[in-house]
């Protein structure tokens, strides 16, 4: 499994959310740390005032009236006043840089033998000790009572309607750069479907020339480009039908001249075979200009068709053996298939010979249809395997006693990709080749048909 995504479009829009996310969070904490230190002093001003503000009531209130005070004091303002008892048990408070902040500023103003705490005896808040009289310097023994105020006065609670708001913002955000992102990368996608279309060998639909001008700029120069490719294809076909026709009609009057000439059996059948010869290259030439996605795909039954091939062979007397197994259906082009069958058996033929027999293989594996033609000829070097699939190559040192244009190899290779499939060259166990042909089924199953 990837974690990452592979597509422009998903790790564009991931970046563009961490982004936003690290942004947000950085802002977050850039305002709360200057926001730290005016809340602080506002807070322990409001501690100072409420401390001095009891301190003085308690001083100047008549000793009779100081319970009714303190109680009026608990009930509508919140804050408790107890004096300070030696059995007492307390609490520090937290390592909160906001709370030891107050407490700094709040020793400042009202002495600095203040004491605090977040809990005395059980009951939380936030405890401050003061003296009624304000000199520090007077003995333990003086008198020392402990006020407490709401925790709720001095620490801010994170209200939870943020995090929604927060949320819907981030949202919409994500919302945005999505937007963006798929605008952008909606034309790059539809350029690869199209550049893949083109290595299949088919011409694609003309790209919209729309959007910013730089993808405009590049849909405009693909569509040239698939366009020349398109014109130059179809004069080459063009040209070779022309060539090979032209050729053909000379070659007929040689072959007529040759069994007129009264020459010997030896010498005709070796003009003949010559001109034979030329004539398998002409239609090689043919069969490389012609435009493979020009067939429409149908069912194909490719057990049926490779027994068709193999009995054709059998009569002219190759040793074909057939190895077929239970396939699915697919839809192929039957005509293109044929030809990449043909030049498969001709060239393990000419390198082999008709004395070994030539292998045909056929197997399902992973969702795909392989299609092996195997002989025992002398193989190709696996450094080389590459460099015969290129058109007009031949690789003498590595099959000898060769003829033909070279193009059989890359005619197979055509037809495998207009398939979406690909053309392997492999070593045989136990000497020879093994060309393999591997079609994926995709979304074109059909039925099945026994081997």
């Amino acid at each position: 499994m990837r974690l990452f995504p592979r597509t422009l479009l998903w790790r564009t829009f991931l970046l563009l959310a961490l982004l936003m996310l690290l942004s947000v969070l950085t802002w977050f904490g850039i305002y709360t740390f200057y926001e730290r230190e005016p809340r602080a002093t506002q807070a322990a001003q409001m501690v100072a005032s409420v401390v001095n503000l009891t301190r003085a009531a308690l001083v100047t209130a008549d000793a009779s009236k100081r319970r009714d005070f303190l109680l009026d004091l608990s009930d509508r303002e919140g804050i408790r006043l107890y004096p300070v008892d030696p059995a007492e048990k307390l609490l520090p408070l937290p390592e909160q840089a906001v709370l030891r902040m107050i407490a700094g500023k709040v020793q400042q103003q009202i002495g600095a033998k203040t004491r605090f705490a977040s809990e005395r005896n059980g009951e939380p808040g936030f405890w401050v000790s003061f003296r009624l009289d304000t000199l520090d310097a007077l003995d333990e023994g003086e008198d020392e009572y402990w006020i407490m105020l709401p925790a709720e006065r001095l620490t801010r609670t994170f209200p939870a309607q943020w995090i929604g708001w927060g949320a819907a913002a981030l949202l919409l955000s994500l919302a945005g750069a999505y937007l963006i992102v798929f605008r952008v990368t909606r034309p790059l996608a539809a350029l690869a479907t199209a550049a893949h279309d083109i290595g299949g060998g088919k011409t694609p639909s003309p790209l919209p020339e729309q959007g910013p001008s730089e993808i405009a700029t590049v849909a405009r120069a693909f569509n040239q480009m698939s366009h020349d490719l398109a014109r130059l294809d179809a004069d080459r076909a063009l040209i070779l039908a022309g060539i090979s026709h032209d050729l053909r009609t000379p070659l007929t009057r040689l072959r007529l001249a040759i069994e007129m000439s009264g020459a010997d059996s030896a010498a005709q059948d070796g003009m003949a075979s010559d001109i034979e010869e030329m004539d398998k290259i002409i239609g090689q030439f043919l069969d490389f200009a012609r435009e493979t996605s020009g067939e429409p795909p149908q069912p194909c039954d490719l057990n049926a068709l490779l027994t068709e091939i193999a009995a054709q062979y059998g009569k002219r007397g190759a040793n074909i053996e057939l190895d077929c197994a239970t396939l699915p259906g697919l839809n192929a082009r039957p005509l293109a298939l044929r030809r990449l069958l043909t030049n498969l058996i001709n060239n393990a033929l000419r390198y082999a010979g008709s004395e070994q027999p030539i292998t045909l293989r056929t197997q399902v594996a992973d969702g795909s249809v392989l299609i092996e033609v195997m002989d025992r000829g002398p193989g190709i070097p696996a450094d080389q395997v590459e460099q015969l699939k290129r058109p007009f190559t031949r690789l003498e040192a590595a099959r000898t006693d060769v003829s033909g244009a070279g193009l059989g190899l890359a005619i197979v290779e055509r037809i495998a990709r207009a398939h979406g499939g690909t053309l392997s060259l492999l070593p045989r166990a136990g000497g020879g080749l093994a060309a393999r042909v591997v079609i994926p089924l995709g979304h074109e199953e059909i039925g099945n048909h026994a081997g």
